[in-house]
This record gives C-alpha cells, structure tokens and sequence, in this order.
C-alpha cells in the first residue's frame, strides 16, 4: 500500500511538472493556451500546441505570454541595444519583461527566437504512365533550397534551383518524345536594410522540343522584402538582365531587359500552403521581345517530410525558334520530400 501512494505521487508529481514545463499564451479574449512559442516577427507568433497543433497567432489579439525556457531576442540595432537571451516573464505586442529583470521594448526587436540558419528545400516528383489506347510516360523531378542567413554577421540569402522534364507518347517505333527541358539557376540576396536588398541572379534553360540549345540569363538588381513572416513572404524585384538564346532553328536571340519580378507565399492552414512567383524580361530596346514565366500553386503536408503539391506553370517566349509555338502551359501534380 505505501509502495503505491508512493507511485502515485510521484506520477503526480510528473504531471505537475509536465504542465508546468510550457510557455502560455494569453489571448484577450481571456483564452489561454499552452505549448511553445516559436518565431515571433512582423507582428506574428507561431505556436505548437499540443492540441491546436503549429499555429499562428496576431501578437494584437495577445494579452500576454510566457516562456519556460530561454527565449533568442534579436535586437535590430544592437550598437546600441544588446541581444537578450532568457525567459520572458510577461510578453505582448509592446515590451517584453525577462527573468532576469531586462525589459525591452517590441518595436526595437527583430525578431524572437529565430529559425536555425540551415539550408531548407524540397525535392519534387511527378510522372505519368499509360498503357493501352494511350501509351504515355511522363518524369518530372524538381529541386531546390534556400539559405536565410539573418545575424549580426551575415544578412543574406542563397536560392538554388533545377528541374528536368521528359515524356513520350506511342509505342516501339512509332514514340515520340513529347517533353524534354531543363533548368539550372543561382541567385544571392544581400540585404542593405530590414527590408531592401541586392541580388546577382544566373539561369541556364534548356528545351529540345521548343528548339531551344540553351538560354542564358544573368541579371544584378534590387528587391524589396515587403512582408517575411512565418506563414507569409512577399517580396518584389526590379533589375537588369542579359539574355541570350541559341535556338537549333533559325536566328539566335540576345537583348538586354528589364527584370521585374515578385514571390509570395501564405499558409492557409497548418498543413496547407499557397505560392505565387512572376517573372518578366522586355527588351530594352523593343519590348515586344520579352520572355514571361508564371507560376501558381498549393502544396498540402502528409508528414513533416514528406507532402503533394498541384501547380500551374506558364511560360511565354514571344520571339522563340523558327517553327515553335511562343507559349508552353503546364499542368504539374507530385510528390516531395523536403528538408
């Protein structure tokens, strides 16, 4: 019998601990909810609740918080205000108070316990087969990773991309490649400011069914990062771009162009993400030489690893090879992994 009122309250004793080791959240409509408080910036707090699951949170509708353990807080000027780590012992949208007796004031915070600077990406399949009246096989495979670095040393960011595509349809002799192209592109991000930066960007394209040998694009402009939150990122770009296209059939084509272009991405849900990304290349000289690329889609997690994306893909080249068609529309739906 006291072998068991021991056991029970040490497990009590367990509970309490469990519960008492978690950062709170209190909202003002009186609401309290419990787990971990992750990134904070831009007015946006995510959580992970036990229950409630990853979630994001209007530090306006926040009356208050706390954290059990440590918070990283990144101070935008820190030649004249010092990084602070500890606990918050009260929180909102205008200060935060530590443990330890510091208070700061939110509108001198860049951002609260920021995401670990590591490359982050995703590796995208697609592929069709059929069999029977119709003899089709499609590949896709698409890559590509991002380095966001964001301390008192770099402020910077790394994008690298590429993808292949080929299909055939028929069958022995009579198959006929239908799809065969792909990409490789650079590009580096110097931010200046919170908000502006300078990129230098490099694309290399290739399309045996358009014609097209390869293409070449190295652009330097500026961009302006509007929005950079933990569901949302929206940022613009203007610059100048060199282009350059060896075509198999007819003339080749280079010019200089204008490069304007935007990005943006919203989480509808915990599990369910919106992107959006444009990008366009007039001629300097005749703007009616120009090429177009768009692209729309939504991507919806099965794990923390692993989810299925549908998107839609335009691309236009209005002076493209002799005997090619000027727009190419594709409809893409696959399976990733990401990391």
């Amino acid at each position: 019998m006291k072998a068991l009122l021991c056991s029970a309250a040490l497990s009590a004793a367990l509970g309490a601990a469990t519960v008492t080791l978690a950062d709170t959240v209190t909202l003002k409509n009186g609401d309290k909810i419990t787990g971990t408080v992750g990134q904070i910036a831009g007015g946006k707090m995510s959580f992970s609740s036990p229950v409630l699951g990853n979630i994001t949170i209007d530090l306006a509708n926040v009356e208050g918080y706390t954290t059990d353990a440590p918070a990283d807080i990144r101070m935008k000027n820190v030649a004249t205000t010092q990084d602070v780590t500890d606990k918050v012992k009260s929180g909102n949208a205008e200060r935060i108070e530590t443990a330890g007796g510091a208070t700061v004031a939110m509108p001198d915070v860049k951002v609260i316990n920021p995401p670990p600077q590591d490359w982050n990406g995703s590796i995208l399949l697609t592929s069709t087969l059929a069999r029977g009246n119709s003899n089709t096989f499609d590949l896709g495979l698409t890559a590509n990773a991002t380095l966001r670095r964001d301390d008192h040393y770099y402020d910077d960011r790394f994008t690298l991309g590429a993808g292949y595509n080929y299909g055939t349809t028929g069958l022995g002799d009579k198959t006929t490649t239908t799809t065969d192209n792909w990409n490789a592109s650079g590009k580096y991000d110097k931010f200046w400011t919170e908000k502006w930066y300078g990129y230098v960007t490099m694309k290399v394209e290739h399309d045996r069914i358009a014609a097209l040998n390869y293409r070449l694009s190295p652009g330097v402009g500026t961009g302006y990062q509007w929005i950079e939150q933990p569901d949302m990122h929206f940022n613009t770009e203007a610059g100048v771009s060199y282009v350059y296209e060896d075509f198999v059939t007819g003339e080749n084509d280079e010019f200089v162009a204008l490069r304007l272009a935007y990005h943006f991405d919203k989480k509808l849900a915990d599990k369910v993400g919106f992107f959006h990304d444009l990008e366009y290349l007039p001629a300097f000289k005749d703007p009616g030489d120009y090429l177009l690329n768009v692209d729309a889609g939504v991507r919806v997690d099965i794990t923390s690893a692993f989810f299925t994306e549908g998107k839609v893909e335009y691309k236009r080249d209005s002076q493209p090879a002799e005997g090619s068609l000027k727009n190419d529309l594709r409809y893409i739906l696959g399976v990733g992994w990401s990391f």
